[in-house]
């Protein structure tokens, strides 16, 4: 099977640098296959077994603090996830242009009365949408300038996020749909 792994938080604004050549070769190490990665942020397509895929994303976490001393999350997703990402999303179908839309992919499912406690007005001007384990964002303002951010989902639903503009997202799905 084919999954998507999301990082967060590396080679962004010089901090944590990670080379893709160096993410690559730790998915190698583990026994994924047909690993190949998309930009700098830390995307990375791969097979693997499904079994081996449930824990890939702590393992290769783990490989990457003991060997380069950065604490990166790893969020992992199947392909066919993925490609479910655009049809649950309900900013795409209000017609939002899609410069303003994001995605932050959350490593576990919230509890119901975590996700019933969010704030829709923290960010004025900005809005999210939780479905299942993605939290689809309209952020007209730009993702710089919103209070919609990793640390406030993930301290509120008490899981780990990582965020991807829509236009990665998509290309993510046609690289691992291949």
């Amino acid at each position: 099977m084919t999954y998507v792994a999301l990082l967060r938080g590396i080679n962004v604004g010089g901090k944590n640098k990670l080379p893709m050549a160096t993410l690559a070769k730790l998915f190698a190490d583990e026994k994924c296959a047909a690993v190949s990665t998309f930009i700098q942020s830390g995307n990375v397509i791969f097979d693997a077994p499904a079994k081996a895929a449930l824990t890939i994303g702590a393992r290769v976490s783990r490989r990457i603090e003991d060997k380069l001393g950065l604490t990166v999350p790893v969020v992992v997703r199947a392909a066919a996830e993925l490609a479910s990402v655009p049809s649950r999303n309900p900013f795409l179908k209000a017609g939002v242009d899609a410069d303003e839309l994001h995605v932050m992919f959350l490593a576990d499912a919230p509890a119901a009365t975590a996700a019933r406690a969010l704030d829709p007005a923290r960010s004025p001007g900005d809005s999210f949408a939780l479905v299942g384990r993605e939290l689809y964002l309209r952020l007209p303002n730009g993702a710089g300038r919103s209070k919609l951010t990793n640390a406030y989902f993930d301290k509120a639903l008490a899981t780990v996020s990582t965020a991807r503009n829509w236009r990665t997202v998509l290309k993510l799905i046609e690289l691992s749909t291949r």
